[in-house]
């Protein structure tokens, strides 16, 4: 069916209903006369698990909108393939276990202490929190100091003012059915070009000075440098050291900071679901900071947070490219197209999630997860190529949420908030909450 029209005027909105009308697989044609491409979206967790995890060799990321990320964004992890992803993913992943992320949750930790004092000095004044915006730090500025050490005050202002003009032009270049070439020097382009310079610099830059220093630090760049692929003890190349970097700023704030928002928007008009949660923190942290120790014993904040990003998964959509003719739930996809999987969409499916649009962090207790389909609810992706950070971003946002609950109550005073569907999922503007300074309950003997 063609959709060029509606999925302009609204994303989200006409996946929902091809998928009401049409069921689970479904042929969208996209693009003006002479220039149409074929999509085929795919929602039933069957098909979306075939495409993510049943067959490797037949669904690669070869599609317009990845390439434009590699060459804007690097092409670390989220883009690579063939030889060259499965090498950076065994070099990588160790920095990723759930020992080393352990190790992360002082920095969250503090971070999240400097956003409530920040909040605190906003709430006294009698004024709103645009909790968009206090996200967005507390995730830029984590991610950095986990990254960059003591460079980050250096690199975050050189990243808040690039990735937002690289998000939307990678955008507009990824879905565009005539894409210009790189070359012309259009004004999008040409501010485009000129962020990924400045981006590029400062991350080179500090990727020298911590190559030349003589003994290695705790920061990430750092263990990049260090790290060496366990088969062959190659270590990484300079630009591949910079595409991971650049990777793991894109998806370690940008996503992050959206799942943070929501959660703390959601409980804002869920007073119900906040009170328990508000029990839960007090329970177990008592007034201090989170520890890596209390993490899972703070199990309602992560159903919570759970629940936010189902119903707004910043990673909204995904592509695959079908090395060769493929058969999904009885349809046959010719090679060379583009399938779709959206998170959005699948976990809005009434016959997965019953009354899909609640907000419900219950749907997340270990029993109700254990008979649902495992791609019901598929935020970072799943198979060989499933996000390697989403314990990382589930771990930095219960701390950040239980930090903040720790110290408020949340009243949200921006019940819908319109949505900017970029390389992720964003609010299109300011999320206005109430943080009210509480008393925390007394914990029972």
């Amino acid at each position: 069916m063609g959709v060029t029209r509606p999925l302009k005027r609204d994303q989200l909105g006409t996946y929902e209903q091809v998928v009401a009308e049409y069921g689970d697989v479904v042929r969208l044609v996209v693009g003006p006369p002479g220039l149409r491409r074929e999509l085929y979206l795919v929602t039933h967790p069957d098909g979306v698990e075939q495409v993510l995890a049943g067959d490797p060799d037949g669904y690669s990321k070869n599609t317009p909108y990845y390439q434009e990320i590699a060459h804007y964004l690097g092409n670390g992890l989220l883009t690579s393939g063939g030889r060259q992803w499965r090498q950076q993913r065994r070099t990588v992943a160790p920095l990723f276990s759930h020992r080393r992320i352990d190790s992360y949750v002082d920095v969250m930790a503090d971070e999240a202490v400097r956003l409530a004092d920040r909040c605190r000095t906003v709430a006294a004044g009698g004024a709103s929190v645009d909790m968009n915006a206090a996200m967005v730090d507390y995730t830029l500025r984590t991610v950095g100091r986990i990254l960059f050490g003591a460079d980050v005050d250096d690199a975050i202002p050189v990243v808040r003012s690039t990735f937002p003009v690289l998000n939307q032009h990678v955008r507009r270049r990824g879905i565009t059915p005539l894409r210009l070439p790189r070359w012309w020097p259009t004004p999008a382009e040409t501010r485009a070009s000129a962020a990924q310079r400045a981006l590029y610099r400062i991350v080179d830059n500090i990727i020298d000075s911590r190559s030349a220093a003589k003994t290695s630090g705790p920061d990430l760049i750092s263990r990049l440098l260090a790290a060496r692929d366990p088969e062959t003890g190659a270590p990484l190349s300079h630009q591949e050291i910079r595409d991971q970097v650049l990777i793991f700023l894109l998806a370690g704030h940008e996503t992050t900071s959206t799942a943070l928002t929501f959660t703390m928007q959601l409980l804002g008009c869920h007073p119900d679901v906040q009170s328990t949660a508000h029990r839960e923190i007090t329970e177990v942290l008592d007034g201090r900071p989170p520890r890596a120790e209390d993490i899972p014993k703070l199990a309602l904040t992560a159903m919570a947070v759970k629940e936010a990003i189902r119903l707004y998964p910043p990673a909204y959509a995904l592509g695959r490219l079908t090395e060769h003719e493929v058969s999904i739930e009885g349809y046959r996809i010719p090679a060379g197209s583009i399938v779709l999987l959206s998170p959005w969409a699948t976990h809005r499916r009434p016959d997965l999630w019953p009354e899909p649009q609640r907000f419900d962090p219950w749907r997340f207790e270990p029993a109700a997860e254990e008979v649902r389909p495992r791609y019901a609810y598929f935020p970072f992706a799943g198979g060989l190529r499933g996000c390697i950070g989403g314990h990382f971003a589930l771990t930095e946002a219960v701390v950040a949420i239980a930090t903040l609950l720790g110290q408020f109550s949340v009243v949200s005073m921006s019940p819908d908030v319109p949505l900017l569907t970029d390389i992720t999922l964003r609010p299109a503007g300011p999320v206005r909450c109430r943080l009210n300074l509480r008393q925390p309950a007394t914990v029972s003997p």
